[in-house]
């Protein structure tokens, strides 16, 4: 019986780096086999840093090479679709980087590909598996602000193109704040509240170019082909209604905040682009709020741990936590923004979803 299943990096990127680490260097389920990317010379690097044993040229390479179980798709929103069907079809395993994809049809598309193949798709984000949003939901699970009556979340900023060595992509098909940053916040939510039904969502594009000023393409317009802000209603099927506002456009010194309310106190959550951060507990009968410790493992920057639970659940033949109907309630989320805004009114998801297993803390570092 295999204790590991080896995995096939597809793009070698921005976000490559701390998955490669990782993989190589902490989780222990799975086994960098190959890596592969257009710029042949990134994976020449990612290669030689990581003594990886194999360099695919195309990644229709790697689909066909029988070693491999897992494809990591590391490719841009646009190119998931191609990138995890092509796996999929030729008999692997896939788990995606954000969004599942660019629309919701794709998303569709995709699962029922892998419900015909017999195959898993999990995916990013899996900052939701961290030691901040796990201690979350066990206070909440417990009862420490009673029942949950709402929540807020917040990621406001001025778009990529200041500091991304690479920002373009972020205003095209398949970018903009909400299929980008938008995941981290949704898949925290429903882990926490569970499922959304409908969505009352006004999406909008305050900026028709935008100008470069990161070194690599400094000076370089792009033109904006994507909503760029949004904001909405979300309503969870337990009753509570949450917002969210998720903007590229406005100036501002603090981007990150998730909030959920009960009627026996409220928590302060972390960045859900985190994997550790400050949990607070505000209660009426203390004095002041306070900060609760982290009752789970991997605080750091854990990407990959998602990856590895995948691993870890085909292995035991376990549910995955960061599975496919995740990825898709998640994308119909994020997608129903426009719905809404185009129909000028509420939306019901098209969608269900129930919580995975929560985390468990005190296990082998590395092991799921």
């Amino acid at each position: 019986m295999k204790k590991q299943l080896n995995v096939a990096i597809i793009g070698c990127g921005a976000i490559s780096g701390i998955y490669l680490e990782n993989i190589t260097k902490t989780f222990r389920d799975v086994r960098l086999l190959g890596v592969c990317d257009l710029i042949r010379e990134r994976a020449e690097k990612a290669q030689e840093k990581y003594a990886v044993p194999k360099l695919y040229e195309t990644m229709h390479d790697a689909f066909a090479d029988p070693e491999v179980d897992i494809i990591l798709n590391l490719t841009r929103p646009y190119e998931h679709f191609d990138v995890t069907s092509g796996a999929l079809l030729a008999g692997k395993h896939v788990y995606t980087e954000k969004p599942l994809g660019a629309t919701f049809d794709e998303g569709e598309k995709l699962t029922k590909l892998a419900n015909e193949k017999g195959r898993r798709i999990c995916g990013a984000p899996d900052t939701f598996l961290g030691a901040g949003i796990q201690t979350c939901r066990k206070a909440i699970d417990d009862g420490w602000i009673g029942t949950p009556i709402g929540a807020a979340a917040f990621m406001i900023c001025h778009g990529h193109e200041t500091w991304h060595p690479d920002p373009a992509f972020y205003y095209q098909f398949g970018g903009g704040p909400m299929l980008d940053m938008g995941p981290y916040y949704i898949t925290a939510l429903i882990n926490l509240l569970g499922e959304i039904k409908g969505i009352t969502g006004v999406t909008k594009s305050f900026f028709s170019e935008r100008t470069i000023t990161s070194k690599e393409h400094f000076g370089e317009v792009v033109k904006v082909e994507c909503p760029t802000s949004y904001v909405g209603i979300l309503h969870f099927t337990s009753g509570a209604v949450g917002t969210l506002h998720t903007t590229f456009d406005v100036h501002y010194t603090t981007q990150a905040r998730l909030e959920i309310y009960g009627t026996a106190g409220t928590l302060i959550c972390p960045d859900p682009n985190t994997f550790g951060g400050p949990v607070t507990l505000i209660r009426p009968e203390n004095k002041a709020p306070q900060e609760l410790p982290l009752l789970f493992d991997y605080k750091e920057n854990s990407r990959a741990l998602g990856l590895d639970d995948m691993a870890a659940s085909i292995l035991a033949g376990r549910d995955s936590r960061a599975d496919n109907q995740q990825l898709l309630h998640a994308l119909d989320v994020m997608t129903s923004f426009e719905r809404s805004n185009e129909a000028g009114a509420y939306v019901p998801l098209r969608t269900t979803y129930e919580r995975r297993e929560a985390m468990r803390s005190g296990r082998p570092a590395g092991v799921l």
